[in-house]
């Protein structure tokens, strides 16, 4: 299994990051002469098989991860305005955690959208009369946002947030996680390009904003061999113990 405490994913360093960026362009280009055929393959699929993935899907909507998360820590930040008392630190340990959870899968996300903007591939639906390979850059609309997968890419930053914060469910959530960006093909929203591309933008994006947070030493520390460990949230855990 992935070791989470790894500064970067899959072993990369400064020197391989290189090969590693080429490795991943490479899978791309293989992929493109497969995009087609692996999308419309998935899209025939009996409804049966189908119906699942339908669900599944919306576990790629950020609505969920966000709101939630971004009201947690408003709240936070208006009640450390007020006389909290004793219950300071465990507040601002609380919108700490919020604002990571907020941060790691928001700015790779909004990352993304500007992304398919600006690339401007057509959605599978409009394979049939303009091809898997069509892009009207910038100026477009939604199905014409095909390149990366936004639901891929929020949810492996979702998987892999869970995973730093809470390593016993980072199997099961990265499991759904792949099985999200799975359905973005066999619903026929996205080509497996599209996929790959949300899932490095998304890990690359949780990794990057988890090890600056371990810089400024919020919530995870480094340490001397380079690896970042999650400190905990030793606040909360006395303020729920009556011990605040």
């Amino acid at each position: 299994m992935l070791n989470l405490e790894r500064r970067w994913p899959l072993g990369l360093t400064r020197k391989s990051w290189p090969d590693a960026a080429a490795a991943v362009v490479l899978l791309l280009f293989v992929l493109l002469f497969f995009d087609a055929w692996i999308s419309v393959t998935l899209q025939a699929w009996p409804e049966v098989w189908r119906e699942p993935f339908g669900f599944v899907t919306h576990f790629g909507l950020s609505d969920w991860v966000l709101i939630p998360s971004l009201l947690i820590l408003l709240l936070g930040l208006l009640a450390l305005r007020m006389p909290v008392g004793r219950y300071r630190a465990a507040i601002a340990e609380l919108s700490l955690l919020s604002g990571f959870i907020f941060v790691a899968v928001g700015l790779p996300g909004l990352a993304v959208n500007l992304l398919k903007r600006l690339f401007g591939r057509a959605r599978p639906d409009h394979y049939p009369e303009l091809g898997a390979f069509h892009f009207q850059p910038i100026l477009n609309d939604w199905s014409f946002q095909s390149f990366p997968s936004g639901h891929s890419t929020t949810a492996i930053g979702t998987a892999l947030v869970v995973g730093f914060l809470f390593p016993r469910f980072f199997s099961l959530i990265l499991f759904i996680a792949v099985m999200t960006g799975l359905s973005r093909i066999v619903t026929g929203q996205h080509y497996a390009t599209d996929v790959i591309a949300g899932f490095v933008v998304g890990g690359l994006g949780a990794y990057i904003i988890r090890n600056e947070f371990a810089r400024r030493r919020w919530l995870f520390a480094a340490r001397a061999d380079g690896s970042i460990r999650f400190r905990g949230l030793p606040k909360l855990r006395r303020l729920f113990r009556g011990r605040a």
